[in-house]
């Protein structure tokens, strides 16, 4: 029977029977797993028997029912799908991408993708032959950018911090005839409002530091994808080393156990502040994809169940404007990251872009009087209070 996202949320991935009959998975704490013989030794590595990696780096109990739940998750319970748990975000990145590419391949990556991946693509894999294209955050402008030798593309749906979604269905069209493999980052979307997989994407990265683990408490990442796919990049995390330990994959799953109620409050909240603030006097312009007038709002309500918590507006006035703003909010917290239960409000040209010049980051289009906000989970009405008096302040 095909469940739900609710009972997978708890129920997925995970054995039955847990070690010493307990209710949840117990952290296995454990650098390596002997075998009882020589015996046991050929049959594990000929695949004749199921038991515990023989070495920490390869594995970890503890791991395996974290990534059976996010393969539940992302998958739907499909069993040809699986994940890959990493140390971060940008471990599940980078490993995945050090597994796939090599030199004289040509990639796509959209202008928009997480700033970080734009940094590894350009200034580290350019040094070892492998080449790029930096498009316009769409499928027609990914399309003008492939090469003949183009093998692999690399976007977000939703982006950080103007929240533009892609139309993962065409992007799969163009992508599956040419043999060019798809990988999307859904750290902001998550298998709860939209499953990439299910439109023909081949890969699926997410921050599970984020919404996924929830509580702003652990750092891990995942890839998740077709076994075959996922199974090759695991072999380069044994090389690479980019593990998450037993204790965060244990926080992750734990964490997932309210992922599918604390989504719904993301959206709900989110989709409430978007409106207040779209209606605000003090405020220019909203970025939220739930509102008819984002950009990708169409494409968003086609294949999105709901829009998370990660707003981005901008006020009328400039830098010093928005950061009055920022300083008289007294719910948020002012720091980066996002989808925990306390939220969270910055300035991008401040927080992420402060080594740029405002030309520079007018370039990158980063506004300055932009302030983007991860609503949390507190209540609704007094976000909106909050907000409704920080913005009186300018």
């Amino acid at each position: 029977m095909a469940k739900k996202i609710d009972t997978l949320a708890v129920h997925g991935g995970e054995p039955r029977d847990k070690a010493h009959d307990s209710l949840v998975n117990p952290i296995v704490l454990a650098t390596a797993y002997p075998f009882d013989d020589t015996d046991e030794l050929h049959r594990y590595f000929r695949g004749e028997h199921k038991r515990a990696e023989e070495y920490g780096r390869y594995g970890n109990p503890t791991q395996d029912v974290a990534e059976g739940k996010l393969a539940a998750l992302e998958g739907g319970g499909d069993p040809e799908v699986t994940a890959l748990l990493t140390s971060t975000g940008m471990s599940a990145i980078v490993t995945t991408l050090l597994a796939m590419v090599k030199p004289g391949m040509h990639l796509v990556i959209t202008a928009d993708s997480y700033r970080k991946t734009r940094v590894f693509v350009r200034e580290f894999l350019s040094k070892f032959g492998v080449e790029h294209t930096s498009c316009e955050p769409s499928v027609a402008g990914i399309e003008a950018a492939l090469k003949p030798h183009t093998k692999l593309i690399i976007t977000e749906s939703p982006t950080n911090p103007y929240l533009n979604c892609i139309d993962l269905e065409a992007l799969a069209r163009l992508a599956k005839p040419r043999r060019i493999k798809t990988l999307i980052d859904a750290t902001l979307a998550t298998p709860f409002n939209l499953r990439p997989l299910s439109h023909g994407i081949d890969l699926v990265v997410h921050s599970a530091t984020k919404y996924l683990g929830g509580h702003n408490d652990l750092m891990a990442g995942a890839v998740i994808g077709n076994r075959g796919l996922i199974e090759a990049i695991r072999e380069h995390q044994g090389m690479l080393g980019a593990l998450a330990s037993p204790f965060n994959a244990y926080l992750l799953i734990r964490g997932l156990k309210t992922f599918a109620v604390r989504m719904r409050q993301h959206n709900a909240s989110g989709l409430a502040i978007a409106r207040f603030l779209e209606g605000h006097a003090n405020v220019e312009r909203v970025w939220y994809p739930g509102l008819a007038s984002h950009p990708a709002y169409a494409i968003a309500s086609k294949q999105m169940t709901g829009f998370g918590g990660l707003i981005s507006f901008t006020i009328k006035g400039g830098l010093t404007d928005a950061s009055k703003v920022v300083d008289a909010c007294e719910i948020p917290y002012l720091a980066p990251s996002l989808g925990g239960p306390e939220s969270l409000i910055e300035q991008p040209a401040l927080m992420s872009y402060y080594d740029k010049s405002p030309e520079e980051r007018a370039t990158l289009g980063i506004r300055e009087n932009l302030i983007r906000m991860s609503v949390g989970l507190e209540d609704t009405d007094d976000l909106i209070a909050d907000l409704d008096q920080a913005l009186s302040s300018i």
